[in-house]
């Protein structure tokens, strides 16, 4: 009995890790890390960087796990709400970058003079979008 206990135990822990270090492996190779650092003209400091990621990562899930309680929730939640907002939206535009999906898309309807307007229109969308889904409560 107790070695089918740590065979699962071995098995849940040894996908959890494949699955994160696949996760932060995409993370890094999309250069979100990297666009980050070079914006800042921090990059001396990449390692830090990808370390602060798999530590928000493997926190995030411990404390998500373990139902564990962070003080000060009431204002922490709007604060980790808008950085982890910023973080995917620009996991999603390098994304896109390393597609080529906005400069082929550009091209093709001959919208360039308007991209800003255009980035502008989905950043407030997508914040509306957010506001309204948790306001809401769904």
């Amino acid at each position: 009995m107790w070695a089918v206990q740590i065979l699962m135990v071995v098995i849940g822990l040894s996908s959890g890790i494949v699955v994160a270090g696949g996760l932060f492996s995409l993370i890094a190779g999309l250069g979100v890390i990297s666009d980050f650092a070079d914006r800042t003209h921090t990059g001396e400091q990449i390692l830090l960087y990808e370390d602060a990621v798999a530590l928000g990562g493997i926190l995030g899930n411990i404390f998500f796990i373990y139902q564990i309680d962070i003080p000060g929730g009431d204002w922490l939640v709007p604060v980790f709400g808008i950085l982890g907002g910023i973080f995917v939206g620009c996991w999603a535009m390098a994304l896109a970058e390393m597609l080529n999906l906005f400069p082929v898309f550009l091209r093709r309807i001959k919208i360039l003079r308007y991209v800003p307007h255009i980035i502008l229109g989905i950043a407030l969308g997508k914040g509306f979008g957010a506001l309204i889904f948790f306001s809401q409560g769904w």
